[in-house]
């Protein structure tokens, strides 16, 4: 069964809680049409397991797309590192500010690149591809950079360089676990509301080749079986 938690290597050492969010998530991926999905999933590319991943199906088609959930019970769990934080925090906070604001200056003034992905219809994100906006790739270039140093050596920046899947997503058990400006470059985040997730920030869009979809994939079906 896809996402089954008694698989081998689910639940080791983990709480009840963490293992309530993989559940919601897999739940939200088949409700937005990532009907393949299985929790504890050796990433390809990595060292790497995934909370949870999945994959829409038809994955030779044009529109397929697969993700990879992250689950975070508790800021502990989030941030296992803090050395340096407050100082780091500072650092990142700027970019982050300066990227929300452009990204909403720039979607009132350019509304034709308000394209919402047909996975996502209610949801619409600016995309920038094709275009040559300097100053929104400067200050990317900049938040890349401080969550690097925020996130050094951790697996939210390295499956993002990776691109382990079409979308990347943050599940949190509560939005104040995690600040605006500490959610990795890239990432969506999902906050757990009673018995479902909401979408607090959609993801962007990695480009991902069918080979690494397929990758995925396998993985993905070698868990739920």
């Amino acid at each position: 069964m896809p996402g089954d938690l008694s698989q081998p290597g689910a639940g080791k050492g983990e709480t009840e809680a963490h293992r309530v969010l993989k559940r919601l998530a897999l739940t939200w991926a088949r409700a937005n049409r990532l009907g393949l999905g299985a929790t504890e999933v050796r990433l390809p590319r990595s060292g790497y397991r995934g909370d949870v991943a999945a994959a829409s199906p038809g994955q030779l088609g044009p529109g397929a797309v697969t993700a990879v959930f992250e689950c975070k019970a508790s800021r502990a769990d989030f941030r296992r590192d803090a050395a340096d934080e407050i100082r780091t925090l500072v650092k990142v906070r700027e970019p982050a500010v300066r990227l929300d604001e452009l990204n909403a200056l720039i979607g009132a003034h350019r509304p034709d690149l308000r394209k919402g992905d047909e996975l996502f219809p209610e949801f619409e994100c600016i995309d920038l591809r094709g275009t040559r906006h300097a100053t929104h790739r400067a200050v990317t270039r900049e938040l890349r950079a401080a969550q690097a140093a925020l996130h050094e050596g951790t697996k939210f920046a390295r499956l993002a360089r990776w691109r382990a899947a079409t979308f990347l997503y943050l599940v949190v058990e509560t939005e104040e676990l995690v600040a605006s400006h500490e959610i990795p470059a890239g990432w969506g985040l999902l906050v757990r509301e009673e018995a479902e997730l909401r979408l607090v920030r959609p993801p962007e869009r990695n480009e991902v080749t069918l080979e690494q979809r397929i990758a995925l994939l396998e993985r993905i079906a070698a868990r739920a079986r």
